[in-house]
């Protein structure tokens, strides 16, 4: 293995690797109820089951008459209408309106047999117990849902690979739908290596460390929609991190092994991808910073990754590209996207031509305008992230952002 590589794009790396997975669902689908589906992903095409709504529907409180009978209505000349009725909410329409009628309709609720608009309440006058009178013409239709308009029966109402958002379980229980197929969520073997590692619990003696990233990147995995497999810490030796490589593949659709992926001579990280099975390594390090060092690889048909030790690196390269490839392994077309938000950029931020930068930066408010402003810190600092609210991207092609620049912050 050299000691070298060639580094490049996120994006470009992450291609390389998409172009050698197939777009499909990592096991068979299952059908989950809907207090269980928020954030899946959809197996197959769901079609709407019936009209909705179903019946014509009122979006004012007012009266439902025939628009016909409104022609020409206005205050000097109001048009008068007797009382036929009301139609309870949650009740069929037991009254019918036919010329100079009207009956009271409620938001949400049915249409007098024989109305096609609802005319507001504010553009009618109560006369007495029984007549109205009516100030303004209202449009057939007018204040009206009708039957169908939202979704019609057959329609396509999600499609294949979405990702299912709030709204989405609402227009399913609409419908009547109370459970849902959806993909199986991507499972993810997660190896700590390095002798210098202990549990959380533990106290470190001089030179040891906490264990942060098998915590970080498990719960980076549960917020993509994966099962995160945590295998504990593997100490420096080539047969053992192998044999827990191993395991993890043989149980899991993905492998992730945090640290060991500098470029120092103590680097196995990618001699182990390589040696796992078909193709191995198939890119060595990105040009980015943090996480430059990362190890991308395909064994057996399962991605494999290795990425650096430092929490920040492990934390921002995971997001660049193992969040992609654990929707891809879910069939998600379009998975979600960061929030971003505008600021303006409180002090430089130095980059090299050649590298994209991700700087932590921290958002506030400044005589109205919204301002980022930069957290600088060693990327094995891991309150750099915590004292921060999003990241700014420094392209490939610029050599460094300045103050005053207004620029886009993806939020954690």
């Amino acid at each position: 293995m050299p000691e070298f590589f060639n580094v490049l794009p996120p994006a470009q790396a992450l291609k390389v690797l998409l172009d050698r997975l197939e777009p499909r669902p990592v096991s068979p689908a299952m059908d989950v109820p809907i207090t269980e589906a928020l954030g899946r992903v959809t197996a197959q095409v769901t079609h709407a089951t019936e009209d909705l709504p179903s019946f014509p529907r009122s979006t004012m409180d007012g009266y439902s008459l025939r628009a016909a009978d409104t022609f020409g209505a206005s205050e000097g000349t109001p048009a008068y209408f007797t009382i036929a009725g009301d139609v309870p909410m949650g009740k069929p329409a037991g009254v019918s309106v036919g010329t100079g009628d009207a009956a009271l309709a409620y938001t949400g609720g049915m249409l007098a047999v024989g109305a096609d608009a609802v005319i507001m309440v504010e553009n009618t006058q109560q006369v007495d117990a029984t007549t109205i009178e009516v100030i303004r013409p209202v449009a057939h239709g007018e204040n009206v849902v009708q039957p169908g308009e939202d979704v019609k029966r057959g329609e396509v109402i999600l499609p294949a690979g979405h990702y299912l958002r709030p709204q989405d379980l609402g227009g399913l229980t609409a419908m009547g739908i109370t459970a849902v197929s959806v993909a199986a969520k991507p499972r993810v073997a997660i190896l700590s290596l390095g002798d210098e590692v202990v549990a959380p619990e533990a106290t470190p003696a001089e030179g040891q460390i906490r264990d942060i990233n098998t915590y970080t990147i498990s719960a980076l995995v549960e917020q993509a929609g994966g099962v995160p497999l945590p295998l504990g810490i593997v100490r420096d030796n080539y047969e053992e991190q192998t044999g827990a490589a191993i395991r993890g593949l043989d149980m899991a659709d993905v492998l992730v092994i945090s640290a060991g992926s500098s470029v120092s001579s103590r680097d196995m990280t990618a001699q182990i991808i390589d040696n796992l099975g078909q193709p191995g390594v198939l890119v060595h390090g990105l040009a980015i910073r943090p996480g430059k060092p990362t190890v991308i690889g395909l064994v057996n048909g399962k991605p494999a990754f290795g990425l650096p030790g430092n929490p920040v690196s492990a934390m921002v390269v995971f997001d660049l590209v193992v969040r992609p490839i654990l929707y891809h392994l879910s069939g998600c077309a379009n998975p979600p996207e960061h929030p971003t938000v505008s600021a303006n950029l409180a002090q430089d931020i130095a980059s090299t031509s050649g590298r994209e930068d991700f700087v932590p930066v921290r958002l506030k408010e400044d005589q109205g305008r919204r301002v980022a402003h930069p957290v600088f810190g060693k990327s094995n600092l891991i309150y750099t992230l915590i004292r921060s609210d999003g990241l700014v991207h420094v392209p490939l092609d610029r050599g460094g952002l300045y103050a005053g620049e207004d620029v886009s912050v993806r939020l954690y």
